[in-house]
């Protein structure tokens, strides 16, 4: 029996962040071994375990997969989450790219220069709530049914559900405007899985503090 996946970043979201959602939902238990410092990731370049020298880096299935996006394939093409065709796995894709577009805007924030980061948030808001939010929210309308694509869970879905609660972050009321989407925050947070790594208790990272982003800072720059 293999075991857990062993998941290699540092002790916060980033682009880790995404992944562990994505294992939770698909009900896989993980393991995290953090980076503390700037010689733990050197280590694990000079260990060859860094194909591009960059992490997230997660230990799975017998491999050492890196790039974030592919490690996302690989784990939704495993547990049914991209799609019944290939019809549907464009969209899926598609889906995924947009919440991520607006995933790393808000990711990147608490890194930006305080004299920017007002204009930095009012940006964000104004293209979630011109750009994004409608685009999901006419998505839901035009086909009626519970998830993104198809009638059934999909990685879209769970990407754009920590995208959304991402948003509440900077905003909580960023949903009054578009109640098809509240109806889905609700619906998917209910999923077993995902309520689960909703708990506090959960592997599920906090927004970042000012300690977080100074230890992030002194291991990647």
């Amino acid at each position: 029996m293999a075991g857990k996946p062993k998941l290699h970043y540092v002790n916060g979201r980033g682009r880790m962040e995404t992944i562990r959602w994505l294992l939770a939902a698909a009900g896989v238990e993980f393991e995290e071994q953090f980076i503390q410092s700037k010689e733990d990731l050197e280590k694990l370049r000079k260990d060859g375990c860094l194909l591009f020298q960059q992490v997230p880096m997660v230990e799975i299935d017998g491999m050492k997969m890196v790039q974030s996006r592919a490690i996302l394939n690989y784990i939704a093409a495993k547990h049914n989450l991209c799609g019944k065709d290939p019809r549907q796995s464009a969209f899926i894709d598609m889906y995924c790219e947009g919440a991520m577009d607006l995933n790393e805007m808000i990711m990147m924030l608490p890194f930006k220069p305080a004299d920017t980061k007002e204009k930095e948030l009012a940006t964000i808001l104004e293209k979630a709530t011109t750009r994004y939010l409608p685009v999901f929210e006419k998505v839901l309308k035009d086909h009626g049914q519970d998830f993104l694509v198809g009638n059934q869970l999909s990685r879209a879905d769970v990407q754009w559900l920590e995208t959304i609660l991402m948003m509440e972050e900077l905003k909580d009321d960023i949903l009054s405007q578009f109640p098809l989407l509240k109806a889905f925050k609700s619906r998917i947070s209910n999923i077993p899985t995902i309520q689960k790594f909703l708990q506090p208790s959960s592997q599920r990272k906090p927004p970042p503090d000012e300690k977080t982003i100074a230890a992030a800072i002194k291991i990647f720059f």
